[in-house]
């Protein structure tokens, strides 16, 4: 029998989800027995949604072991900072020269409820640490909008996507000295201001000091911590 297309997405986005959240750690092994009786999902739907989240390198299928959550390594996150930073730059230029009046309210309103939102109180906190992420992903997506590029803007959610898993490590942590306590809003609303003033230089400066900033705070924290996102 075919799968349903809402049984697919449903298990695809559920993986997908816990993946990024934290909920299934790093190199936490997905075995399609396990995870129906913890979701209740069919097999097939299962099998294809984990098949498409390895097409997206979330996870990891290996020949005989089956498949697994990507592990969290240092190597990996400098390499994708390196080019999350790349691409901002260039979505953020093009949008900030193609944006329009409707794109500036939107940067402010994403602004005025990432500044309002709780940070979580511990590591266990998740649903606060969620909360807090999709207000953090709305702001920084808020500035890139108006790029008018679609190739751009998918490499951009993909690269958001994957530092999202670090990222939560140091939110989750971040009352940690290791994790580099900051005003993270005073970051955001400098860059927000610089973009509206129509200035390309300093809004891309700040915004590459921004992702330096996490990811020398999640580099320490994986490097003080190696067991931090891993299975326990």
């Amino acid at each position: 029998m075919l799968t349903t297309e809402p049984d697919l997405t449903s298990a695809y986005d559920r993986l997908r989800h816990e993946i990024l959240q934290g909920d299934l750690q790093p190199g936490e092994r997905l075995r399609v027995a396990d995870l129906h009786a913890r979701y209740a999902f069919g097999l097939t739907p299962l099998r294809e949604a984990l098949m498409r989240l390895t097409s997206e390198g979330l996870v990891i299928t290996e020949a005989n072991r089956g498949a697994r959550v990507r592990e969290a390594t240092l190597d990996e996150f400098r390499d994708l900072m390196h080019t999350r930073r790349e691409i901002e730059a260039l979505c953020l230029r093009a949008s900030i020269a193609k944006g329009t009046s409707e794109w500036e309210a939107q940067v402010l309103s994403a602004m005025h409820l990432l500044a309002r939102a709780d940070l979580p109180s511990s590591p266990e906190d998740r649903a606060t640490a969620s909360a807090w992420e999709r207000k953090h992903r709305r702001f920084h997506h808020a500035l890139v909008s108006a790029c008018d590029s679609v190739w751009l803007l998918r490499i951009w959610d993909d690269l958001a996507d994957h530092s999202e898993r670090y990222r939560k490590l140091r939110l989750l942590n971040y009352r940690n000295l290791a994790a580099d306590v900051r005003d993270v809003n005073a970051e955001h609303s400098d860059i927000m201001e610089a973009a509206l003033n129509r200035d390309p230089e300093r809004a891309i400066a700040l915004m590459h000091n921004h992702l330096a900033r996490t990811e020398a705070a999640v580099a320490r924290l994986l490097t003080d911590d190696p067991t931090l996102g891993k299975p326990s």
